[in-house]
């Protein structure tokens, strides 16, 4: 079977990709084409990067649209084609009248997990202003959730599954900037790319809200590289650009802060 001990090595979610290599291992056995849950970003990099160098499997992540943070992974045998529809997953519009109680993500969710469910069944939830929001989640939990979510913070909410097609999706807004630093550390280059001090950069870094290529870095002094994507909780992300040495040897970074 799979090299479970070579795959785990320095793996942080270690738990999460356990349970993804006997998944991967029924699906060796099978011959069938098996589903893990929703996955976090972290987690869907370490499997992708961790199962990159299996010739025996082959995986395929979706979460309802390209830019979808929590995706689920199909897995089948190298023989076996892998498409996007196999990736099932459903959409379900929460509507009701929030101008006058705005919810935020995390009230949509918390009455989500109200309901009973658990995270892992759920993908990303887009939040559609005064009128609700979009929810993506495993198909098995349609009904369930179209009888038992029926209420949002103060407002009754109507549950009900629409078509993939239907899913709107808020574009980012980009800002792009141009910063010079003595260094490349890590709390140089986000405090200037998420406009805040050093010093409070540096707090979020040491209490583990920051992330760098969706790892957890809390070592202000880890430097960044280009390419490299920055993300801080409720602060949106920052992607490193081009960079380049000045007369006077310093770093012209080239930042776009994605909100």
């Amino acid at each position: 079977m799979l090299p479970r001990e070579e795959i785990l090595k320095g793996i942080e979610n270690r738990e999460t990709v356990a349970r993804v290599i006997d998944l991967a291992e029924q699906a060796i056995k099978t011959w069938e084409v098996v589903l893990t849950d929703f996955l976090s970003p972290p987690e869907l990099l370490e499997i992708q990067q961790s199962f990159s160098i299996l010739t025996e499997i082959h995986i395929l992540a979706w979460g309802g649209y390209p830019q979808a943070e929590r995706q689920r992974i199909a897995m089948a045998r190298s023989e076996l084609p892998l498409e996007q529809s196999q990736v099932t997953i459903a959409v379900l519009d929460i509507a009701g009248n929030f101008l006058f109680d705005t919810a935020t993500h995390r009230d949509f969710l918390g009455s989500m997990l109200g309901t009973g469910i658990v995270r892992e069944k759920t993908g990303d939830i887009n939040l559609l202003g005064e009128r609700g929001a979009q929810a993506i989640v495993v198909p098995e939990l349609v009904e369930f959730l179209e009888l038992n979510l029926i209420q949002v913070r103060s407002v009754p909410v109507k549950t009900q599954c629409i078509d993939l097609s239907e899913v709107k999706i808020r574009e980012p807004k980009k800002k792009e900037l141009t910063t010079v630093e003595a260094s490349l550390r890590l709390d140089a280059i986000a405090s200037a790319g998420f406009g805040m001090s050093r010093s409070k950069m540096a707090d979020l870094i040491t209490g583990g809200d920051v992330r760098v290529n969706w790892k957890e870095i809390t070592q202000a002094s880890s430097q960044v590289k280009s390419g490299d994507l920055i993300a801080i909780r409720g602060k949106g992300r920052l992607e490193v650009g081009d960079i380049a040495v000045t007369k006077k040897q310093r770093y012209r970074v080239q930042l776009t802060r994605y909100i």
